[in-house]
Parts: structure tokens; sequence; C-alpha cells
């Protein structure tokens, strides 16, 4: 079924501070939701698990230094992994890079509607 006005927005910041509400609502939104039974034997809370970024960074396949090829260059996985923590960007950019990546966003998003929805979550 195609329904390309159904948008679900979700921001990593308020997944990250209680992501059980928004896994019920992703799973609704994706026309699986969790039945009584599944949320009362804790179906729920084992997804959040095996979903959480502590999981998913220790899985074997992204452990080490295995490398992936790039088009351009060669990363080991553990680039693709740092703690996870919100705002962490603030240790790897300069205000400089934050403020040209705010106005890269706000250029390419700009008569969207996208940059309105988090601004009152903020």
């Amino acid at each position: 079924q195609e329904n390309p006005d159904r948008v679900l927005f979700l921001k990593y910041e308020t997944m990250r501070a209680d992501p059980l509400p928004y896994v019920k609502q992703l799973a609704e939104f994706m026309g699986y939701g969790f039945t009584a039974e599944e949320e009362e034997k804790g179906v729920v809370e084992k997804v959040v698990d095996l979903c959480s970024f502590e999981t998913l960074k220790n899985l074997e396949g992204n452990k080490g230094e295995k490398e992936r090829k790039d088009r351009y260059t060669i990363f080991p996985n553990s680039a693709y992994f740092r703690k996870g923590k919100v705002g962490d960007w603030q240790n790897y950019l300069t205000p400089e890079m934050a403020a040209r990546i705010d106005g890269l966003m706000e250029e390419k998003f700009k008569d969207t509607g996208l940059l309105e929805h988090g601004k009152n979550d903020q």
C-alpha cells in the first residue's frame, strides 16, 4: 500500500530518553502494533533491548576494526559507532562546522516543513 503523505517524525533525542512508547508508536505506524499479550510478556521491552545502541554496537559484525570499503575511502567499523549520546556531536564538530550543517539543512529543507517539526521539541 502506497501512502506518500504518511510520515512519522521521530527524534533521536526523544527516542533515546524514553524508547518504549516510540517503539510502540513505530510498530503501530508500520501496521504491526503489539498485541496486549505481547506487551504483557515484555516483547516491547525485548525489542527495545535488541535495538539498543549498546546491543547493536556489540554485535559481532560491528566489533573490531574490520574494514568496509566505501566508494571513496575505507572506514573501520568503530567509525560507525561512537557513544550514542545525545549532543556528543559537540565533541567532534566545531561551532563553525555545526553552523555550516545548520545552514545546509536550512537551504535544502526550507519550504518542506521538516525543519519546523523539531523546533517545538528543543
